[in-house]
């Protein structure tokens, strides 16, 4: 069914997430991959982390893919991933604010359903694609302010792995 988020049509298949193993999987049963991933080893420390790069097309539409990382802290990790296709974009803000927005909208929905399973003890974070060095950087003060305005830590370049390296891995 197709869906309209952020004023733009998002494709269907962009309602599942695929994992690492090639799985397409529901956010409720990515949520059980990640509680049962962090239970193989409950003494271990988690961090689930959302990220989101995108590539811009020649027609100026751009391709967008959102990682899902939880990260074993010092031992590894998995990972989802899921791509979006939207429409025009004219600017690298608007892109860029897009791709927090999408990563704003699949925090909430993980912890949603992490707060219906029974989830061990883990951190939250958004990464944005964005640093100090580039286009970006002029960026980096509203990008992080509107991830804590939702309550969510935010990292930037070059602490930002889910997106710059995992989501970017797939656009």
């Amino acid at each position: 069914m197709t869906q309209i988020r952020f004023g733009v049509i998002i494709i269907p298949m962009a309602d599942f997430f695929n994992s690492s193993l090639g799985l397409r999987l529901s956010p409720k049963n990515v949520v059980g991959e990640i509680i049962r991933f962090m239970l193989s080893d409950a003494k271990r420390s988690y961090r689930i982390v959302i990220g989101t790069d995108s590539l811009l097309a020649s027609d100026m539409s751009a391709d967008f893919v959102t990682a899902i990382v939880v990260h074993r802290v010092g031992n590894g990790g998995r990972y989802f991933w899921r791509r979006f296709e939207l429409a025009k974009f004219y600017t690298l803000r608007d892109r860029i604010i897009r791709e927090v927005l999408l990563s704003l909208e699949v925090a909430k929905e993980i912890l949603e359903e992490l707060k219906n399973q029974e989830a061990p003890h883990f951190g939250f974070e958004i990464h944005a694609d964005i640093g100090e060095n580039g286009e970006t950087k002029v960026m980096i003060q509203e990008v992080v302010g509107m991830i804590r305005a939702h309550n969510f830590e935010a990292r930037t370049k070059p602490m930002s792995y889910a997106a710059s390296s995992v989501a970017d891995r797939h656009v």
